[in-house]
């Protein structure tokens, strides 16, 4: 089940504002999130999107506006009435308790048998790749494991809305990558709605269904993956959600025609020698390579246009080495890239 599915609307948020005095933490916000997706929240601190989630959890009450969970309004019904669970970044485990017993625990306060509990435990702990685990103590699990115990113990009582407040926050580089595959697997295995709060665009391109992108307690845009990082609407989004050049004015009037701000990703764009030839689908610009970072994988070149400004070019080392690709630091080169690449954007220029 995924973004596909819209026969049914999970969370509806209709006009939420939270203000905490004079800060809009949350302002007029109207947001649709469907069953089955796997829906991230992105953008900066301050940007609204923990406050939205606790909003959705129960943990903060909305200014004005009305938040529906399934058709049903839920202004003023507590956190543990409400038909979600949340996961946080520091897991919140229980360190007295063995793993079993932690994931148990929502269902203890339920009162669910004692041989139900052990089989939905270990139910959970096999889904999260953890079987057999139920008598360690969290001090006992590295950082990856504690969270698949914390994951295990909010799935457990079957909510019908899970909320991820950065969860892999805590973990580094290569374990956070590992558990985004994973997370993803997990959500499509238990095929519930799964709301993703991040400030980092990697994550939310890798996992997500659809995304919001928050910015000052607004949404700036939503849509798939693709379409956040292929169409960005604002300048806001084409900087925040990966790398992008924004060209405006003089410069912008002089490739396009028009003095409107629009963006090119830079991985779009091909660094040419200066007689190559453009086609009528392409637009093209010269100027001179003023800087070169070897990354590796990729080259990333800072080139100075003659018509005014700087454009970052990324290309991928296919048969180059880091000696080829830093002597080109001076050269005259023509920029070429495809029209439809470029974006306008709302409200710039």
């Amino acid at each position: 089940m995924g973004a596909d599915n819209k026969s049914s609307v999970a969370v509806r948020m209709m006009d939420v504002c939270r203000f905490f005095g004079d800060v809009k933490a949350v302002d007029h916000l109207d947001l649709d999130i469907y069953d089955g997706e796997f829906f991230s929240l992105l953008g900066p601190s301050g940007s609204g999107k923990t406050t939205c989630l606790r909003l959705i959890a129960g943990f903060e009450q909305p200014t004005s506006g009305s938040i529906l969970l399934h058709g049903e309004e839920v202004a003023g019904v507590p956190p543990y009435e409400r038909d979600v669970n949340t996961v946080f970044q520091d897991y919140a485990l229980f360190p007295h308790m063995t793993v079993g017993q932690n994931v148990a625990y929502g269902l203890m306060i339920k009162k669910v048998p004692k041989a139900e509990r052990e089989r939905r435990v270990s139910e959970m702990l096999a889904m999260v790749q953890l079987p057999n685990m139920e008598n360690r103590k969290p001090s006992q699990l590295s950082g990856g494991q504690r969270q698949r115990v914390a994951l295990a113990r909010a799935l457990v009582n079957h909510p019908r809305v899970l909320l991820l407040d950065e969860p892999l926050g805590a973990l580094d580089l290569k374990l956070r990558q590992q558990m985004q595959i994973e997370l993803k697997a997990i959500q499509k295995r238990v095929g519930i709605t799964f709301i993703f709060v991040t400030h980092d665009q990697e994550e939310a391109l890798t996992m997500s269904d659809r995304l919001a992108v928050f910015n000052r307690g607004r949404i700036e845009q939503i849509g798939t993956p693709a379409e956040v990082y292929e169409r960005p609407t604002t300048g806001f989004v084409a900087g925040f959600v990966g790398t992008s050049n924004l060209i405006s004015g003089a410069t912008a009037q002089s490739i396009t025609g028009s003095a409107q701000t629009f963006s090119v990703r830079p991985e779009k764009i091909h660094m040419m020698a200066l007689d190559a030839p453009v086609s009528d689908t392409a637009y093209g610009v010269d100027g001179t390579i003023r800087d070169v970072v070897y990354l590796g994988m990729n080259t990333r070149y800072l080139v100075e246009l003659d018509a005014g400004g700087d454009l970052t070019v990324i290309q991928q080392n296919l048969q180059t080495t880091s000696m080829d690709v830093l002597a080109a630091r001076g050269n005259r080169v023509k920029l070429v890239w495809d029209k439809n690449h470029s974006r306008p954007l709302v409200g710039e220029g």
